[in-house]
């Protein structure tokens, strides 16, 4: 197939972008209909352009060519069409064909539309007033041509040129289409309703603007007069239409939803699948925005919705299943749904089986593809996560702030669209989380069948629905994972791919429970069956089980210590072993054990196994590879972990990074002057390269010293705080922080420079950024001692304002919190005078973070600060006894200033007063001896 044809093919099968359902919401005035600009003589002008007879051969020449599949012709037609597209009437020659030329082939037609499509798009600001209105003129007059490609191809062209702002400048075009609504003629209203569909999926938010009066005060009533016609077709456009307004909550339909609900509920058992499908849709995106209206109907509702997710045609089923999903986060989905689990969760359950097709597309019967190379388009786009400095809590792990996401890898990751095993998996999710284990009692009885069935596809969903409830129902399953786990353990050896991946992922899931048990019991089988099936002959298992693992390893952490010898042994071996895709999650599976297990790795042993293949893909790769991304997040890990053990490695992969940011740099500044010239350079790589800089920074500690001194880092720095790209700067000051730790000698001459940036930075808009940068600043502090005090007062009111704002993220709250104690211990008199303004959401934020190195100095700060000024903590003292009284086992020194702070409120108060006082507190008072 051409490539002008296989464009065809894709916009006219469908596959637009949907519109944004988020509209703006606007207020509401009157539409009036404008009658045309055009005069009757200057219309006569532009239908007596007629082309001439030769160039019209030559260009139905060309569009037949162009479906030749010889590629050198392709370029002969390519290069063709751009220089006939200097002559501005081609463009004429290319409606002409689409609307006048009837006795052509349709395929033929079609193609001149969308070739006349791209030339709008790319452009239409250069047409000829007389070209431009003589197109409009033809599209208007043809929308009803009788053959459906050729309709749907002149709609698709009214919307591109309605896209080009041209709705503002072609009044009469909407008027005109829904007046063609009106035409007895079905031709003429199906294709009129295909051009709205598409104009109000790409330009809702204009449609309900004061910059064209409003024109939904007049389309929405139309729209909602055809949902009764007698053409299914019709009625479908109907809905879809109006379906855009729902989420913006557009006026006119506010103004008339009673009656869209009424009139949708009267299409609830349309014999028309797209039909039932847009109701259903509809009322999905009513309960999100009208939960009001959909109330007082909401058990009939159910009871539909319970039907349509079992519709035979499956694209209805799977709107009405995401009335599940959307339902579960109203607060009102406990009371309305208990009394449906019970039809609900075998609905749920059974659209969690893979369908025919979806085996067909997974290569459910393909058991070895190890050795089959990976395709291109089958390796998604990685997006790397900038490095953010978050601190240790009491619960042993790190806080991982605002930037957390959700890491779940999705159970068949790489049948990427949305479909009901998809959707019904993650109903059951959600609806196990608001249910908890209330869920349990309509789960068991299937999950039992299920698990243990003869066929593999049922088997197989029953794995995936014990994985759906991990996180909900957790609790409850507690009694029969003794049972289960080892069942599950069994399945990774199951002779179907697919059970065995499945299997993976639902384990993953349990890892918590697993790492609380004796490690013989559970925790030992599992790791030895994941690192089997690490080296599958399966690339489907080989993805589900790095993923597994990894999840796995967080868990355990130093668990894992006794076994490292093999668990390195497994992965080195792997990578000898995977294909393109693989590679890239087993460099993930890597640094989260380096990250899991941190200094334990520092072994000659294990640095042995594990270095040789990692520089080897190191050198393998050219700077402008985008697999460095993972390969750089991997090493950056590992460069933490090892320590002084990386020093072999070093020089080259600092050496690397630094050429990484300078050639980014580089590139931005050509394509900044020039962007005509240069293309935009992909800054993931500079942010990247960043993050490993911090990793080594962090690792090898002064040992990077003599790496810095030797290169421009700190220049190239300067200009990475500087970026217009958030990412960049959240990098470049978490690499700021930790050269500050580990070389303030090279820091130590650009302060004067890089303070301005930080305090620049202290903006809560980028909550990353910010972060990082008062976590620098603090970092800063300490190393700067009293010469601290020129830049208190460019960074104090960003950081006291910070402190004090409502809902700020807990990472930026502590991290803030630790930089002004810093300050206060390096410069009280300076920091002290500011006490009460923040000494209370100071205190809270700390209450909860572990004994460390930057809770002891910040503790010291506020203590030296109340020395100086304690008048600021008075109003709030019990507030302090709270924070200190978090302290596991403060250093002897900093015991004794809290001491003495605590005796000299109490013999100020009076032995009276502090015993009333004491009895508030809910801790013990033994630092009063």
């Amino acid at each position: 197939m051409s490539l002008l044809l296989l464009a065809a093919s894709k916009v006219l099968n469908g596959s637009r972008l949907r519109s944004n359902r988020r509209a703006h919401l606007n207020q509401k005035t009157r539409y009036e209909e404008r009658p045309s600009a055009h005069s009757p003589a200057f219309k006569s002008l532009l239908m007596e352009w007629q082309p001439d007879e030769q160039g019209l051969q030559q260009v139905l020449q060309l569009l037949k060519d162009s479906q030749s599949p010889n590629t050198v012709t392709q370029r002969a037609v390519q290069q063709k069409l751009e220089q006939l597209n200097q002559f501005p009437d081609f463009n004429n020659y290319l409606i002409f064909v689409l609307t006048r030329l009837k006795t052509e082939d349709e395929p033929t037609r079609s193609l001149s539309g969308l070739i006349l499509k791209n030339n709008v798009k790319a452009h239409y600001q250069n047409f000829p007033p007389t070209v431009a209105d003589f197109i409009k003129q033809e599209c208007l007059n043809s929308i009803g041509d009788p053959s459906p490609l050729i309709r749907a191809t002149i709609g698709i062209l009214i919307t591109t040129i309605a896209s080009k702002g041209e709705l503002q400048t072609w009044p009469e075009l909407l008027p005109q289409l829904c007046n063609l609504l009106n035409s007895e003629d079905y031709n003429t209203c199906e294709g009129s309703f295909g051009a709205l569909q598409k104009i109000c999926e790409d330009s809702s938010e204009l449609l309900d603007s004061d910059a064209l009066n409003r024109p939904l005060n007049i389309m929405i009533p139309k729209f909602l007069q055809f949902f009764k016609h007698c053409s299914p077709k019709i009625r479908s456009h109907a809905i879809a239409c109006v379906n855009q307004f729902i989420i913006g909550r557009a006026q006119a339909l506010m103004d008339n939803i009673d009656t869209f609900i009424e009139s949708l509920f009267a299409l609830a058992a349309d014999e028309d699948p797209e039909v039932r499908k847009n109701v259903c849709r509809a009322l999905v995106m009513l309960l999100e925005v009208r939960i009001d209206r959909l109330i007082p109907h909401m058990h009939s509702i159910i009871q539909y919705m319970l039907q349509r997710t079992q519709d035979p045609d499956e694209n209805v089923a799977l709107e009405a299943c995401e009335f599940w999903l959307t339902l579960a986060e109203q607060p009102i989905c406990k009371e309305m749904l208990s009394g449906h689990l019970m039809q609900l969760i075998p609905i749920l359950v059974n659209g969690m089986k893979y369908s025919e097709i979806d085996i067909i597309l997974l290569k459910g019967d393909v058991e070895e593809d190890e050795a089959v190379p990976d395709s291109e388009q089958d390796i998604k786009p990685r997006f790397h996560k900038s490095r953010t400095v978050t601190l240790q809590h009491e619960g042993g792990e790190g806080d991982g702030g605002e930037d957390d996401d959700d890491d779940e890898d999705d159970d068949d990751d790489t049948l990427s669209d949305w479909n009901l095993r998809k959707c019904s998996a993650a109903a059951l999710d959600v609806l196990a989380n608001v249910f908890r284990d209330d869920l349990l009692p309509h789960l068991l009885p299937l999950l039992k069948g299920l698990l243990f069935h003869p066929d593999w596809v049922i088997k197989e969903s029953g794995i995936l629905v014990l994985g759906a409830i991990a996180e909900g129902c957790m609790q409850g399953m507690v009694p029969y994972l003794p049972e289960l786990i080892p069942h599950l353990i069994q399945c990774l050896c199951d002779k179907k791919a697919l059970v065995r991946s499945i299997a993976c992922w639902t384990l993953s899931r349990y890892a918590h429970w697993v790492v609380s048990q004796p490690p013989d019991s559970y925790l030992k089988p599992l790791m030895t069956e994941l690192l089997n099936r690490i080296l599958d002959s399966n690339k489907r298992v080989q993805e589900a089980a790095c993923s597994a693992f990894a999840t796995l390893e967080e868990e355990a952490c130093t668990e894992l210590v006794p076994y490292l010898s093999f668990i390195l042994d497994t992965l080195v071996y792997a990578f000898g072993k995977y294909q393109h895709k693989n590679l890239l999650i087993l460099y993930d599976a890597i640094g989260t054990l380096a990250d899991s297990v941190g200094h334990h790795l520092n072994q000659p042993e294990y640095i042995q196994k594990l270095m040789p293949p990692l520089i080897a893909k190191w050198n393998e790769l050219k700077d402008e590879d985008k697999d460095l991304f993972p390969l750089l997040e991997c090493l950056s890990s590992v460069a933490t972990a090892l320590q002084s053990g990386f020093l072999p490695y070093c020089e080259p992969v600092y050496q690397r990074c630094v050429t990484l940011v300078q050639k980014t740099l580089a590139q931005a500044m050509m394509y900044n002057q020039h962007p005509d010239q240069y293309e935009a350079p992909d800054k993931d790589f500079m942010i990247v390269a960043l993050d490993l800089l911090s990793g080594l920074a962090e690792g090898l500690g002064g040992h990077v010293e003599q790496l810095v001194a030797r290169s421009n880092i700190m220049t190239l720095l300067f200009q990475c705080m500087q970026d217009t790209m958030p990412e960049v700067r959240q990098s470049s000051f978490a690499l700021l922080g930790d050269l500050t730790k580990a070389c303030f000698l090279h820091v130590k001459p650009c302060i004067a420079e890089f303070m301005p940036i930080l305090g620049l930075n202290l903006n809560p808009e980028f909550i990353s950024v910010c972060n990082n940068a008062t976590w620098a600043i603090g970092e800063i502090s300490m190393q700067m001692g009293a010469e601290m005090q020129p830049y208190v007062g460019m960074v104090l009111p960003h950081l006291v304002e910070i402190i004090n704002r409502p809902n700020t993220p807990k990472t930026l709250l502590e991290n803030t919190a630790i930089t002004i104690g810093r300050l206060g211990y390096v410069c009280p008199q300076e920091v002290a005078p500011q006490l009460q303004h923040f000494i209370r959401p100071w205190c809270s934020s700390l209450r909860n973070i572990r004994d460390n190195e930057e809770k002891d100095s910040a503790f010291r700060g506020i203590c030296v600060m109340i020395g100086v000024n304690p008048a600021g903590v008075v109003q709030d003292f019990i507030f302090f006894c709270d924070a200190v009284a978090s302290w596991v086992s403060p250093k002897d020194d900093l015991r004794d200033m809290f001491y003495k702070i605590l005796h000299g409120f109490k013999d100020q108060v009076g032995e009276e007063n502090w015993h009333q006082f004491s009895e508030h507190l809910l801790w013990s008072t033994d630092l009063l001896g």
